[in-house]
């Protein structure tokens, strides 16, 4: 009989690309979506659906019996939400109600992967610097400090995991970054400011892959590791990738801050009257110009194995062919 994964934030981005990592691994999914969530996308593959209520501890625990949950990649949260509370409603506190049900099922159950940020940590100020698991943590953003919530409430618990900090994470179905090639398919290639930036990327396939992997590593328990594709890019090289693959010429502009931090205002005041937080905000904006988002991804390597298979240049064309043959480009 197969062992079962429990995705949650299944009908999602990541969560989508965890599905068929898992599956082609051997385990059977569970994927926990909302009633109202659309999964036309997922009905390609031989899944189960549940439905657990995140805010009730009793509510998931049901849920997880009913399925015969062994494993879970918790990869459900926010990453636009209206205020610090919310976030931490949605990204620790069902990470800590989960992780409770989870510990509820006794020996039954063997691992919980939780999709953290390397926002959880924020950026470095010196671009000398290397991002590490031992850096302090001084996130910029409500998201982040609600990520690295998230991670303590989940050490507070017995319950045996692992955590994974991505860095900015791409590919087929990613909808924020694709707003940057989309915008270059236009012909602009947008800029804050005019500092250096070192920045790290990580292609959602090696994500899901270290995800999956991380399960099955029974030396990794109760621990944290950083994860990108192990290299540093300047602020330039994921725009000059998207225009070789497009084979087009841009007009580069450099936005000054205070400008951009204007409109990113008035984007938040307008979004307010529709309930909604606007991609471009001013806490975003810590992040977006952030000098330093290099890591140092040693830990993954040695103690799981993990050497990423995508390159940027390798990540970026497989994402713009689905782009172009979905029809999004």
């Amino acid at each position: 009989m197969k062992e079962k994964v429990l995705i949650t934030g299944a009908s999602g981005f990541i969560g989508f690309h965890l599905i068929e990592a898992a599956l082609e691994m051997g385990l059977d999914v569970v994927a926990a979506v909302r009633r109202n969530s659309d999964v036309r996308h997922l009905q390609v593959h031989n899944i189960q659906y549940c439905y657990p209520d995140f805010s009730d501890v009793e509510s998931i625990k049901n849920e997880l019996e009913k399925a015969g949950v062994n494993y879970i990649i918790h990869a459900l949260g926010t990453t636009k939400a209206g205020s610090q509370e919310e976030y931490n409603t949605i990204n620790a506190g069902y990470t800590y109600n989960l992780a409770k049900a989870a510990e509820a099922l006794g020996p039954v159950f063997k691992k919980l992967v939780f999709i953290s940020s390397l926002a959880a940590l924020g950026p470095l100020t010196e671009t000398t610097e290397t991002i590490t698991e031992l850096t302090n943590p001084r996130p910029v953003t409500a998201y982040g400090k609600s990520k690295l919530l998230a991670e303590e409430k989940l050490a507070s618990l017995s319950v045996p995991y692992v955590v994974l900090r991505p860095t900015a994470v791409y590919g087929p179905r990613e909808k924020d970054i694709f707003i940057l090639f989309r915008t270059i398919k236009r012909g602009w290639e947008p800029y804050i400011g005019k500092k250096d930036q070192q920045l790290s990327f990580v292609y959602v396939k090696d994500l899901a892959m270290i995800g999956v992997n991380a399960l099955f590593n029974t030396a990794a328990s109760r621990t944290v590791f950083n994860v990108s594709d192990g290299r540093s890019y300047s602020r330039y090289q994921l725009a000059d990738t998207v225009k070789a693959f497009l084979r087009k010429k841009t007009t580069r502009i450099h936005l000054p801050y205070g400008m951009v931090k204007g409109l990113a205002f008035i984007l938040e005041k307008t979004y307010r009257f529709m309930n909604a937080v606007p991609a471009l905000n001013r806490e975003k904006l810590n992040e977006l110009t952030a000098i330093n988002w290099q890591v140092n991804i040693d830990k993954a390597k040695k103690e799981l194995g993990f050497y990423p298979a995508y390159d940027l240049e390798q990540g970026v064309h497989e994402t713009m062919v689905w782009y172009k043959y979905n029809n999004w480009i």
